[in-house]
């Protein structure tokens, strides 16, 4: 891991993984979903949406200008709704509540049955885990995973939040950590870090390349434009080795970064520049760190970890 000292990821402690397992000798690629070059996967005349996934979940992109209307039939877990704009507002409807929401929120909607609808101008973006099949299979990348990909376990959701699945909501704006500026929330199949957005490229001298050994990274550019950088190990098999990657993304874009690649990505753009990660299930390194995930007392974190 590279980070420099005041960054308080070089306070996070060591993965364990190496170290219970033997070392990958097969890697899986990286997976660069460029919405902006590909027709909307449903289209109404106020909503266009697009769908791109990892092995455990599924992004559903939509840019919104009037009312929008998602609704879940049985939904087996639970799923995530960010609104990314300050113009848009929500109103989420599960049995026996009704939640309202404006601005920039993350909303977590219990399993069952469920209709969030969203009015206003701007994105939205809804996470799912793959056990929604019907989701998964809109991905504009679902045959790349039509084996699993190497060198990830098989998802296992975070215990049942505290009093009991209800619908939650979640400021995006409140005040992130330090450095890094981050702003997490997780609950039993997500965690999403909503860093804020920035202003012009970032400083090449800069940059924080690290690894994850287990999961994979979902990076989602709202805005701007970044370069991706990734590099796989070498094994004794040179026919496993992977060539470095250099991609360049354009807003919206989705990346999912497969372990345990060296990477770090890098706001190249002008002017503004927005990107997220997103991590499913959650990250327990970032959950070991005491008040870094800002509703960790509505969700807990598995016993002996």
């Amino acid at each position: 891991m590279a980070y420099d000292s005041t960054d308080l990821r070089s306070t996070l402690p060591s993965s364990t993984a190496t170290a219970t397992a033997p070392a990958p000798e097969r890697f899986s690629g990286s997976e660069h979903v460029k919405f902006r070059d590909l027709a909307p996967a449903e289209k109404t005349g106020e909503v266009s949406t697009w769908y791109a996934r990892g092995q455990n979940f599924v992004v559903g992109y939509s840019e919104v200008d009037g009312t929008a209307t998602f609704s879940r039939t049985g939904q087996p877990d639970e799923y995530v709704v960010l609104l990314a704009d300050d113009a848009l507002a929500a109103r989420v409807e599960a049995p026996g509540e009704e939640v309202a929401a404006s601005g920039r929120t993350m909303l977590v909607v219990p399993p069952g049955d469920s209709t969030v609808t969203v009015t206003g101008q701007g994105r939205v973006l809804r996470l799912l885990t793959t056990r929604s099949d019907d989701v998964a299979a809109l991905a504009a990348n679902a045959g790349s995973y039509a084996e699993p990909h190497e060198n990830i376990p098989p998802f296992r959701p975070w215990p049942e939040p505290v009093g009991g699945y209800r619908v939650r909501s979640y400021d995006l704006t409140v005040p992130p950590l330090s450095n890094p500026p981050f702003r997490l929330y997780r609950c039993t199949t997500f965690m999403v870090n909503f860093i804020d957005a920035k202003q012009g490229p970032r400083d090449p001298a800069k940059l924080s390349p690290h690894k994850h050994d287990d999961f994979e990274q979902c990076s989602i550019v709202l805005a701007g434009e970044y370069v991706h950088h990734i590099r796989w190990p070498w094994t004794t098999n040179r026919a496993h080795w992977r060539e470095d990657e250099h991609e360049t993304v354009l807003a919206p874009a989705v990346t999912v970064i497969p372990p345990p690649s060296l990477h770090t990505s890098e706001a190249v753009g002008a002017g503004t520049n927005h990107l997220i990660d997103v991590f499913s299930p959650p990250r327990f390194d970032f959950s070991a760190m005491e008040g870094w995930v800002f509703n960790a007392d509505d969700y807990p974190a598995p016993a002996g970890r």
